[in-house]
């Protein structure tokens, strides 16, 4: 039975996302807040099966008190003791069955240390929407989380291997940054022609109130700076901005973040 996903928008810019089967079963990712996903569920006539978490921030976590209050639903999330309403932690490796369908665990510290992303590698027979990513904070359409508690190597690795992840494959994060992550990306490979593509795309979409999200890895590939630091002409620009020269990936990446920061 295969998955549908919806978003349920919160606060300013928070996407948490609801994934549901045919029997109206739902896991929601992320839920920051309680209150929409009720209300979310109620007008879905939909039943929480249990929730998934991708790190500690309170903008991730904060409503899992008020939807445990409601209904005693498993509770997945990173093992590094953070979170105490957890009822199954996963490490990197880790398998768990999600409303049937198989879910891979990566570890993707940067953002945070405890950070990890949910994959699913879409070839189960009835799941005809391809790969799917849940990434949290890590990966933005355009764009990556900050490094709050890690450092720029840990967080250039992390992409690194969602970036390995098949091109088909739908990138859900968790905020709706995308047109201020484009903004960026522009100024920092301005001949990039999928980018300038892309932002028309994107912008036309939130003229309308619809999201930007889903992404694929294929259009991060080809329109995110943070996955391009092999790009002569993204390293060229940022060497630029910084005045100095910039040998690996890593060193390109760092100073790309750093300029994103301050932007």
């Amino acid at each position: 039975m295969s998955l549908t996903i919806s978003p349920i928008p919160a606060f300013n810019d928070n996407y948490i996302w609801a994934l549901q089967n045919g029997d109206g079963q739902v896991f929601v990712v992320d839920p920051g807040d309680a209150e929409p996903v009720n209300a979310w569920l109620a007008s879905h006539q939909a039943i929480l099966a249990g929730i998934l978490i991708t790190h500690h921030h309170a903008d991730h976590t904060g409503g899992i008190d008020g939807l445990l209050a409601t209904a005693q639903v498993p509770v997945y999330g990173p093992a590094r003791g953070h979170i105490r309403q957890l009822t199954t932690t996963l490490s990197d490796g880790d398998k768990i069955s999600i409303l049937g369908h198989v879910f891979d665990i990566m570890e993707t510290p940067g953002h945070t240390l405890d950070h990890i992303v949910y994959f699913h590698a879409g070839n189960d027979n009835d799941s005809p929407s391809g790969p799917l990513l849940f990434c949290g904070d890590t990966l933005f359409a355009g764009g990556c989380g900050r490094i709050f508690e890690g450092n720029p190597q840990m967080m250039y690795t992390s992409l690194q291997r969602l970036a390995a992840l098949p091109g088909s494959t739908q990138v859900f994060c968790a905020h709706e940054y995308t047109l201020a992550n484009l903004a960026f990306a522009t100024g920092a490979e301005p001949d990039n022609a999928d980018l300038a593509e892309r932002q028309i795309a994107e912008r036309r979409k939130r003229d309308q109130m619809r999201p930007t999200l889903p992404s694929t890895i294929l259009l991060e590939q080809r329109t995110n700076p943070f996955l391009r630091c092999h790009s002569p002409s993204l390293q060229a620009t940022v060497q630029q901005h910084v005045k100095q020269k910039l040998d690996t990936g890593v060193e390109l990446f760092t100073a790309l973040r750093r300029l994103k920061d301050q932007a």
